[in-house]
């Protein structure tokens, strides 16, 4: 007795109404499991505050940072002799307090590990002297998060005329040129201002450089960004406004000269490792 190939097989409607519900089926478990898979996470912008002696502009520097552009800001006090601390939690900010003063490299530590700790994807550092124009924040969390710039600088001098017009002092402006025109030909960059104070960075930079190693000092900037070239971040600036008066913290000449002779000193240092001579460990992976 023979059987129709018609009763062994579903007809092409059935086959059809079986592919329909293999699909919904597969939906549904698509549906769960993105139901069961934790929730996206949630980029978090801590913004750092090195803080010494900055009680009377440090609301000021708050005040211009755009709504909703960073999470958190974290202020490490170094043994300021004025009310910067009061000052900083009537604001609602997290203060944290130097036992002593350890200097602005040894600040800038605590900063960045306080910020890695609280869950940082991106820091940006703000002196809260309301010497940078803080309103530019957003703007530099921008070529970070759209993944143009691994690490973003204010560049304080887009024309010599703005930079004096703003108070730099005429030495200093120049020691700048001079300086950072060193840098970007020694470690291959092209950079407007090498000795910014407004930096912001991902957090895998941090992750990666071995900043406790570097000097508690001013110089520590300049080993920073040698040691981001290093590891091979891409950097980039973006103009910021400055402002220079009585109460925005600003280094003598002779601690500017001192300075200057530490950068070329890690100019140096970053051949001397790159080339095989002299090893260091500024440039060694932790």
């Amino acid at each position: 007795m023979s059987v129709s190939a018609s009763r062994l097989h579903p007809s092409a409607g059935v086959r059809d109404e079986y592919v329909a519900f293999d699909d919904h089926v597969d939906r549904l478990e698509s549906l769960l499991e993105e139901i069961d898979r934790p929730a996206a996470h949630a980029a978090r912008t801590v913004a750092v505050m090195p803080a010494y002696n900055a009680a009377a502009t440090i609301e000021r520097t708050v005040a211009d940072i755009p709504r909703g552009a960073v999470d958190e800001i974290i202020v490490v006090d170094d043994c300021s002799r004025d009310d910067t601390v009061a000052v900083a939690r009537r604001l609602g900010l997290s203060v944290v307090e130097h036992r002593k003063n350890g200097g602005y490299g040894a600040n800038q530590k605590t900063c960045y590990r306080l910020a890695l700790e609280r869950g940082a994807d991106y820091v940006v550092m703000i002196h809260p002297d309301y010497q940078y124009d803080s309103r530019v924040v957003d703007a530099a969390m921008r070529f970070l998060k759209l993944g143009i710039c691994d690490v973003v600088l204010g560049s304080r001098i887009r024309t010599r005329a703005e930079a004096l017009a703003g108070g730099m002092p005429r030495y200093k402006y120049l020691a700048n040129r001079v300086l950072t025109t060193i840098e970007n030909v020694a470690i291959g960059q092209n950079l407007g201002d090498f000795h910014s104070g407004f930096r912001a960075y991902r957090r895998e930079v941090l992750d990666t450089i071995p900043f406790d190693r570097n000097s508690d000092d001013f110089v520590f900037d300049s080993q920073f960004l040698a040691q981001a070239v290093h590891f091979g971040f891409r950097i980039g600036d973006v103009p910021v406004p400055v402002r220079y008066f009585d109460e925005a913290s600003s280094i003598n000449f002779r601690r500017s000269l001192r300075y200057g002779l530490s950068t070329l000193g890690v100019l140096t240092a970053f051949w001397a490792h790159r080339l095989g001579v002299r090893r260091s460990r500024l440039f060694e992976r932790e």
